[in-house]
C-alpha cells in the first residue's frame, strides 16, 4: 500500500480512518459464540488456569523445601 492518502468518492482517506473502515468490515465477518458456548469456554479457561496455579505452587512449594534443607541444615 501506498502511503498516500487514497481516494474514495473524492474523499482523502487517511490511515486511521481506512484502519478503522477495515476494521469494521471485518468484524462484520466475525462468527461470534453463542452464549452457551462463550460460557463453556469460560469455564475451560477458569478450570486450567486454576489446575496451571496449583500446580505451580506445588512445584514452588517442593523447590523451597528442598531448598531450605539444603541451605539451613
Amino acid at each position: 500500500m501506498a502511503k498516500k492518502a487514497q481516494e474514495k468518492n473524492g474523499i482523502r482517506e487517511w490511515g486511521i480512518v481506512r484502519y478503522l473502515r477495515d476494521t469494521r468490515a471485518e468484524l462484520k465477518k466475525v462468527t461470534w459464540p453463542t452464549r452457551e458456548e462463550a460460557l463453556n469456554l469460560t469455564y475451560i479457561v477458569l478450570g486450567v488456569t486454576v489446575a496451571f496455579a496449583i500446580f505451580l505452587g506445588l512445584i514452588d512449594w517442593v523447590l523451597t523445601e528442598l531448598f531450605s534443607r539444603f541451605v539451613f541444615s
